[in-house]
Parts: structure tokens; C-alpha cells; sequence
């Protein structure tokens, strides 16, 4: 595992494995941001192994090209990590919606990432732009509109 495998079919699952852990890891933590000289997936003390610099590169640059992260420097020190991507939190959001009555009904961009209805969802908690990002996809698909409220917390979503 902590050896990056030269066969291409064994290393891929290999890369998805590493996608697995990163994203398990950082979600079930609420993580929103990997720092990679600083993230303790890469070394395992009790086995005595780790990830050298090349490798652990080669592993971020596969977890970006899938699209469960997004660079949020140039030197590729810090990484968004996206807990679902856009679209399918966007699915998520809208079957939350359906599911819960809130179509033809407004709630709050707090409401939905902080909200008690939205206890144990795919959302909750969720980056904010990630979240906003999600809601433009509703909004191009005709699945809501949102309003803009005294502030980004406060502004408004109507789901049709």
C-alpha cells in the first residue's frame, strides 16, 4: 500500500484505495481541507511505513484527476477536499428536499448546512462553495432559485 506498484491494473486499484481512505478519512472528521506535509495518512508508525514526497504527489494527483479534490494553492500544498462531487451533492440536496416537503418551500443556505433537518446528510457541514456550487446545478436544472438574503447565510432557496 505504501509502495506506489509499477503494474498499471494493480496500481489503479491501488489509487483507488488511496481515494477511499482520503475521502473516509477527511468526511467522518468533517475535514474540509488537506494539508499534504502535514495529513498522518501518509505514514503508518505501527508498520513502520510511509509515502516518500514522489508518491505521495502521484496520490494527490490522481485524487484531484478523479475529481474529489481541487488545489486551493499553485505549490499544491492544500487541497478542498470535495466529500461528494457538485453533482451528486446536488442530487442529494434534492432528494433531502423532496424527502423533507421543502418543494414550493424556502429554506436557508445556513439551514441546509447547518440545520437540524439536515442531521447525518451528505451536506451537512459541508464547504460552503462546494454547497453553493451544488445549488447552481439545481438552478440551471430548473430545481430551485435562490434569493439573496441580508447575508450568504441568510440567503434563501425555493426547490420546485
Amino acid at each position: 500500500f505504501f509502495t506506489i506498484q509499477p503494474v498499471l491494473s494493480t496500481r489503479e486499484k491501488q489509487m483507488a484505495l488511496w481515494r477511499e481512505l482520503i475521502l473516509r478519512y477527511h468526511t467522518s472528521l468533517k475535514i474540509k481541507t488537506l494539508v499534504v506535509h502535514d495529513c498522518p495518512l501518509w505514514n503508518n508508525a505501527k508498520i513502520s511505513r510511509s509515502l516518500n514526497n514522489d508518491d505521495i504527489a502521484q496520490v494527490m494527483k490522481d485524487f484531484v484527476e478523479s475529481g474529489h479534490g481541487e488545489w486551493q494553492d499553485s505549490k499544491q500544498t492544500r487541497c478542498r477536499i470535495l466529500w461528494r462531487k457538485p453533482e451528486q451533492l446536488a442530487t442529494d440536496i434534492y432528494e433531502w428536499a423532496a424527502a423533507n416537503g421543502y418543494i414550493n418551500s424556502v429554506c436557508t443556505v445556513y439551514e441546509l448546512h447547518s440545520g437540524e433537518d439536515v442531521n447525518g446528510m451528505s451536506f451537512q457541514g459541508a464547504d460552503e462553495e462546494l454547497l453553493r456550487r451544488a445549488l447552481g446545478i439545481l438552478q440551471d436544472q430548473g430545481k430551485c432559485t435562490i434569493f439573496k438574503g441580508e447575508t450568504s447565510s441568510e440567503d434563501g432557496i425555493k426547490f420546485f
